[in-house]
């Protein structure tokens, strides 16, 4: 029983993530994810009336026709978290296939979400939620069953995926972080790992998003002291303070509303993006916000409540807002051109807890949204973040604790798949034997 890996999405960029494994005449998924930066949206976008083929050509979710030279018959789709460069191309593609979903709780219900949004398909795929653990498998076929292991990023309820097939296991693990101290959610689940490892690990398919920076990605929990110091030194302070962070971020989120009300202030989460994340952690009970704190998704919603806001004092308020990247449309550029009523004043303070995610389309808005924000005399606060995605020592522990037999670095153009098989030659892996460099539309059997 041959096992073939099909690199459909996700190889020659960051993002639009797609990956089949065919095991004999069949054939699992892991992951459809959309290109944010192609079409020049952002968490609060509306992809819902656009057509595959136009995306496609855009090149913002996968080309799947590659799955037409593949043979055997697709079993499954499974999906390790709920971000938008891992589900956004589930309304899109997942119709094509004949296969349930699979994810997480949390990550299933964002799918879910996203196909009653769907306006252009109509997706009949069942969704299925699997807990993180051995014991809540996930039974594909006689011969495939799906496990997931826990791991921790910068959302809530990611899993590395395990495809258990009679030659010994695949793993998936986009996207990872060993956050042994995180905030929400329990540590990675490193025993697990080692058991695996001594199981047989056939291939690691695996993200190069941070490879190249030295050392180990830090705990949440130095995010949420660098927001703590700086949003509780002002605590009688006057002046307006905003913060901008990843909506999916809940863990973030949840730190900087306890800060809000740390200080006496009410926590808004303001933005469709902020109250769809945060409400639907709340709801699955994953996450407990502090009571004082709100949230409004819907624009003219958001707009009058922002009025409230500035009647009562805007020192009465945190507005956690969509806008970190600069995106045309989110609620931070809006108040920066001067577009919402929100209005800022000298010596109010805008937190920006997310970096700008490399390219240089966000570069610029980012910079122009900073520079009207300074026009306009508020002072910023930058790097109150840390990163959701492991560095190159946090691989070189996965590596070593899996053990695999052959590695496909993924989730990065080849720059940054390439300085993976860097560290992988280090740990002595050889390319092209059992270090495996692809690109969208190749394949490479690993039972050769």
């Amino acid at each position: 029983m041959d096992i073939e890996i099909i690199a459909v999405g996700g190889y020659n960029e960051v993002g639009r993530n797609m990956t089949a494994v065919r095991v004999g005449k069949e054939i699992v998924i892991f992951d459809m994810g959309l290109r944010l930066d192609q079409i020049m949206i952002h968490e609060d976008a509306e992809v819902e009336n656009m057509h595959s083929l136009d995306l496609i050509e855009m090149k913002a979710i996968p080309d799947d026709t590659i799955m037409n030279t593949v043979e055997g018959s697709v079993k499954a789709i499974v999906c390790t978290h709920g971000h938008l460069d891992h589900i956004g191309a589930i309304p899109k593609l997942a119709h094509r296939y004949n296969a349930p979903i699979i994810g997480t709780p949390y990550t299933a219900k964002l799918i879910e979400q996203q196909i009653e949004g769907e306006k252009k398909f109509g997706v009949n795929n069942k969704v299925f939620a699997l807990r993180a653990g051995k014991k809540y498998r996930y039974e594909i076929s006689k011969d495939l069953n799906i496990e997931f292991v826990n791991i921790q990023h910068s959302i809530i309820d990611t899993a590395m995926a395990v495809l258990h097939t009679p030659q010994g296991a695949i793993v998936y693990a986009l996207d990872f972080k060993l956050d042994r101290t995180p905030v929400l959610g329990n540590p990675p689940d490193i025993a697990r790992m080692q058991e695996l490892g001594r199981e047989g690990v056939i291939a690691l398919i695996v993200e190069s998003t941070n490879v190249r920076l030295p050392g180990r990605c830090p705990s949440e929990r130095v995010a949420q002291k660098l927001v703590r110091d700086v949003m509780t030194s002002y605590e009688d302070d006057k002046n307006a303070i905003i913060v901008s962070t990843f909506s999916s971020h809940i863990a973030r989120v949840k730190t900087i509303a306890e800060c809000a009300h740390e200080i006496g202030r009410k926590p808004v989460l303001l933005g469709r993006s902020m109250e769809r994340y945060s409400s639907t952690a709340e709801q699955l009970k994953q996450v407990g916000f502090p009571e004082t704190l709100s949230m409004f998704g819907n624009r003219k919603t958001v707009d009058r409540v922002i009025r409230r806001m500035i009647k009562e004092g805007k020192d009465k308020y945190v507005p956690i807002v969509t806008g970190h990247q600069g995106e045309p449309g989110a609620t931070l550029t809006r108040i920066a051109q001067g577009n919402s009523p929100y209005r800022i004043d000298k010596g109010d303070k805008v937190l920006y807890s997310a970096n700008v995610i490399p390219n240089p389309m966000n570069y610029g808005q980012r910079y122009h949204q900073e520079v009207l924000v300074k026009m306009r005399g508020a002072r910023i606060f930058e790097g109150l973040h840390v990163s959701g995605h492991g560095q190159r020592e946090d691989h070189y522990e996965v590596i070593h604790l899996l053990n695999p037999q052959h590695v496909i670095p993924a989730h990065g153009d080849v720059d940054m798949t390439g300085d993976y098989i860097k560290l992988l030659e280090e740990c002595g892996y050889t390319l092209g034997n059992d270090a495996h460099l692809l690109r969208n539309g190749m394949k490479i059997n690993v039972t050769k």
